[in-house]
């Protein structure tokens, strides 16, 4: 059996690569997703700024080293730390995991998620200036 050839012309399709094998591709990631951001990314962005706020309102806070740490080295006999204040070494360590799973946060419930952090920095803030965690940003309560 023969088969005939079609008087129609196929248009010739565009080379998939470039001379280098490179042209052609697509990204990864396209505008409408959001950028990915990790747990460590997000903690770190709200300690950030919950210090910032600090250290702006109290002269106290401008030369103390807040830095974030995984875990403590070991519990105390009231549980786990979830912070770690010294004022001798003018530092306040933030425990990130303690923070973020002993608050029971469900995931997905940001908002929450970024109370429970910034209050855990203001609370931390409060004992290394020996006050009240609610004296820290009374500006930012009153309504």
């Amino acid at each position: 059996m023969m088969r005939r050839r079609s008087s129609v012309r196929t248009r010739a399709r565009p080379a998939r690569h470039g001379r280098h094998g490179r042209e052609g591709r697509s990204p990864v990631v396209r505008p409408p997703l959001p950028p990915l951001q990790s747990r460590d990314e997000r903690f770190d962005l709200i300690v950030g700024t919950a210090a910032e706020f600090l250290r702006s309102a109290w002269e106290e806070l401008s030369d103390v080293k807040i830095e974030i740490a995984d875990m403590p080295l070991a519990s105390d006999p009231e549980g786990i730390p979830r912070w770690l204040v010294d004022r001798a070494r003018q530092r306040i360590v933030l425990y990130r995991i303690p923070i973020e799973r002993l608050s029971h946060v469900r995931p997905g419930d940001d908002l929450r998620e970024r109370i429970v952090i910034e209050g855990s920095m203001f609370r931390a803030a409060a004992e290394y200036l020996d006050r009240d965690p609610w004296d820290l940003g009374p500006e930012r309560f009153r309504f």
